[in-house]
């Protein structure tokens, strides 16, 4: 038998390897359903502008938000400002109360009786020191200390010899710290070295006739020779 007659009997025998067993894979999506899975480019504007919009309204709600609560601690700024002053204005109210007690304590009794009244003005006088402690003011210590431009303001210059020059001799005003803070600076006059005294004229020897001719012998006859105008 021939190889033709073997290749007819049997056709499977030069067939081609048989193909491994493969899952089927999906069929392709319709075009229809693949052009309705991307947004057309319409529907992506319309996306964009409502985000655009809710980014909008988030910021405006933001901006409002910050704005009110500016006003409101401006307004609790304002109301702690004002409590601060009345606070203050209370206290210092006490004093003008006390100095009017004196004033009438005064009058009343017909200005006889200075002692009391000076005591009575030493007191407010003390009362209103405490009170500045109390918020921390604290005069400056200016008389007898080295004069200094950022706590002293020099009003005038005196001669002394009792202290170094530059040193403040007098204090017109008290000037005032609040903290580490210059509340008021100290008017206060400044020392400078005394002029020097006068020589005294009568120490001096008296100039002589040389001196004052400037060292040259002058005849006072006319006569250069010196001879008082006798020839030989």
């Amino acid at each position: 038998m021939s190889e033709n007659d073997e290749s007819q009997d049997n056709p499977d025998s030069d067939a081609a390897p048989p193909v491994p067993d493969e899952r089927p894979s999906d069929p392709p999506a319709p075009a229809g359903e693949s052009a309705s899975a991307e947004p057309s480019p319409a529907e992506r504007v319309a996306t964009l502008e409502a985000e655009k919009a809710e980014l909008k309204d988030r910021m405006l709600r933001i901006a409002a938000e910050f704005d009110n609560y500016k006003k409101r601690m401006r307004k609790e700024v304002t109301e702690h400002e004002v409590k601060a002053r009345e606070a203050v204005l209370r206290e210092f109210l006490e004093i003008a109360d006390n100095l009017e007690r004196a004033v009438s304590s005064w009058k009343e009794g017909e200005q006889k009786d200075v002692k009391s009244v000076q005591d009575g003005v030493d007191l407010v006088l003390r009362l209103f020191k405490s009170k500045l402690e109390r918020h921390s003011v604290t005069a400056i210590e200016a008389k007898g200390q080295p004069f200094d431009p950022r706590v002293h303001d020099a009003i005038s210059q005196a001669p002394s010899a009792d202290v170094s020059p530059g040193t403040v001799l007098h204090e017109l005003q008290k000037g005032y710290r609040v903290g580490e803070r210059l509340l008021r600076p100290a008017l206060v006059v400044v020392a400078k070295a005394p002029p020097a005294s006068p020589v005294e004229t009568s120490d001096k020897p008296a100039p002589t006739d040389e001196s004052a001719a400037g060292g040259v012998d002058i005849d006072v006859n006319g006569d250069d020779d010196g001879t008082g105008g006798k020839t030989s």
